[in-house]
């Protein structure tokens, strides 16, 4: 008896373990005779990016279930280094930087993941997603290349990164099918060695199992350049939508290996980004559609770039320069990108419904239903008050540890403050009563994030000089917008005295731009740096919605609500008029609004919260 149970149990251990090979054997994501495979079935890939980074956790779960309903089965995101390292050797991975919930949420959805993990992401995000502390180091590193130390903080990086990540891998049991080293490398340079060194990272932390791929525009340079396909690394392509996909997929086919070439776009774009100054970019519902039919209806994959764009929260826009340096292009707060699922998640547009139809009729993927839709409020005009001036409260509002005196001026980044704003002040002594001086003002409206000027450091980079004087001695203030929580409770500095107020203070909030000037000589003069609060009432959690604040009337700024930076605003530039406040950030009861204004407030001082988003109050 005892001989016949231990058979019985070697066979039912023999059983388990063939069980297990034969499921671990069929969970595998390939591309073979130009085709995708996934355990052992043709797929085809209909995906879109939607950046975790870009959405309050809360609604995460929501914009991925429109995302299903649209038709989509795999989910595109960049990861930002910035975001999960702020501080050398200093990890964020809670809340917004919680990459791993989100991939296991995609994943409880029955969704796929592509996750491109830099480590440049571009994505109209600050610096491309580097951290801005990499602009400090001596010698001067040259990001995305071969340079050793910038490869060792990758190395260092992805150290951390890839192992949070790899239980996720499909071949693991998880949702990511593809990983995508660097992104559209080809147009900015072509140091193979550099991202054959990328390879090397990648497999040691992921294995030889994963899809590794790289994106580049469908140019024969780009795809030269930014292309390693001896490395078995597949290459997927981008173009506009319109542009005739099938011969770019199949120029594709020369830079992957013989039958390794499916038809991918990786970048389909949905919409187009905007600049501070511009016409909100926006596209034709129907021509998006028809050129999604063109690339879908013949088995070819894609991905929406973007599914759902989300706000380019707190200080994180990205910016562009044009044919030169000096022609910079600061992205707006909102990241809509016309995306078919708009900012606050709306899907009642005709791009939504054009899509869904669609991919229903190319893929026969069955409709699933949507979602509600999200409630959204109009709590009507909250009246503010100016509490106090910004030299009023530099004492309370910049950590004396980090107050700096230095005999020139010293960048942002050697300041450590990564974000956000830095006053600077000298002192100058009027040679005559009415001279006048050209000193700028300076703000950081965000680093580059595409192109041959991706180093660009804020704050004020040479010498100031005056009447044919270099001013020295300079004091610098990083201004923390974290700490306005008690503003009101902040005790004023006194005003100057006349004496003082024939010395000039020039300050300055962070950009490479220098471009005005201002005084504070008396209370007389208005235009100057100021906070502002109001307060508005929510009866009960369920009267908790989305809203909008409009600015119309206000100059340029920064909103916090209940201590959450919501982003920029700049009316007098336009084109973003209304930025987005999600429910999750508001609270039952008394919600606290903070602006800081840095020109001149609404004469009125009052903003309003509005359901719709106001988009038309650029000059």
């Amino acid at each position: 008896m005892g001989l016949a149970r231990s058979f019985q149990n070697l066979l039912l251990a023999l059983a388990l373990c063939s069980a297990t090979a034969s499921g671990e054997a069929s969970r595998r994501f390939w591309v073979e005779n130009d085709t995708f495979w996934k355990d052992g079935a043709p797929f085809q890939i209909v995906g879109g990016d939607i950046h975790y980074f870009r959405i309050v956790p809360e609604y995460w779960k929501d914009r991925l279930l429109r995302a299903k309903a649209l038709g989509l089965n795999t989910i595109q995101t960049y990861v930002p280094w910035n975001l999960h390292e702020p501080e050398p050797q200093s990890w964020e991975f809670k809340g917004f930087t919680d990459i791993e919930s989100y991939i296991r949420l995609a994943h409880e959805l029955d969704m796929l993941v592509m996750l491109r993990v830099g480590p440049y992401i571009c994505g109209e995000w600050d610096l491309g997603g580097f951290p801005p502390w990499l602009l400090t180091i001596e010698p001067a590193i040259e990001l995305r290349s071969s340079d050793s130390t910038y490869l060792s903080l990758v190395d260092r990086w992805w150290g951390v990164l890839l192992p949070r990540v790899a239980p996720l891998l499909y071949s693991n049991g998880g949702p990511i099918i593809m990983v995508q080293i660097e992104n559209e490398f080809g147009s900015f340079g072509d140091d193979k060695n550099y991202l054959h060194y990328l390879v090397q990272v990648a497999r040691r932390y992921l294995g030889n199992e994963i899809m590794l791929y790289t994106t580049d525009g469908g140019a024969i340079g780009n795809l030269k350049n930014g292309t390693i396909p001896q490395d078995d690394v597949f290459a997927a392509v981008d173009f506009d939508t319109g542009s005739n996909p099938w011969p770019i997929f199949q120029l594709q086919k020369k830079y992957n290996l013989p039958g390794k070439s499916a038809p991918l776009c990786s970048e389909f774009y949905t919409g187009w980004l905007t600049h501070w100054g511009e016409s909100i970019a926006t596209t034709d519902a129907s021509s998006t559609a028809k050129a999604l039919k063109r690339i879908l209806c013949r088995n070819g994959s894609a991905v929406l770039y973007m599914a759902h764009g989300g706000t380019n929260f707190g200080f994180y826009n990205g910016a562009n320069t044009g044919e030169n340096e000096s022609d910079y292009k600061g992205d707006i707060t909102s990241y809509d990108y016309d995306a078919p699922i708009k900012e606050y998640g709306d899907v009642n547009n005709s791009k939504y419904k054009a899509l869904r139809r669609v991919i229903h009729e190319c893929t026969g993927t069955p409709l699933h239903p949507l979602p509600p839709d999200i409630e959204r409020a109009n709590y009507g005009l909250v009246e503010v008050q100016k509490v106090v001036s910004l030299f009023e409260i530099i004492d309370n509002i910049s950590d004396p540890l980090k107050v700096a005196i230095s005999e020139q001026p010293l960048s942002m980044e050697l300041m450590g403050q990564m974000f956000g704003f830095l006053l600077y002040t000298s002192e100058y002594q009027e040679k005559h009563s009415y001279s006048i001086l050209s000193i700028p003002k300076v703000e950081n409206m965000g680093r580059v994030n595409y192109g041959p000027y991706i180093f660009d450091q804020k704050g004020i980079l040479s010498s100031v000089e005056i009447d044919g004087v270099i001013l020295r001695h300079w004091k610098m203030y990083p201004i923390l917008l974290t700490a306005l929580s008690n503003l009101s409770e902040f005790q004023p500095l006194m005003q100057m005295t006349g004496d003082q107020a024939s010395k000039v203070s020039i300050y300055g909030d962070s950009e490479n731009m220098l471009h005005d000037v201002s005084f504070y000589l008396n209370e007389g003069i208005s235009d100057e740096p100021s906070f502002y609060e109001g307060h508005f009432h929510i009866d009960s959690k369920s009267a908790k919605k989305d809203t909008f604040i409009s600015f119309r009337g206000w100059n340029k700024g920064v909103a916090i609500v209940n201590n959450f930076n919501i982003g920029r605003f700049w009316p007098a530039r336009g084109p973003q008029c209304a930025l987005y406040v999600p429910a999750p950030i508001l609270k039952p009861g008394d919600n606290v609004v903070v602006i800081f204004e840095l020109h001149s407030p609404n004469p009125e001082l009052t903003i309003e919260f509005v359901k719709d988003p106001d988009f038309t109050c650029g000059k």
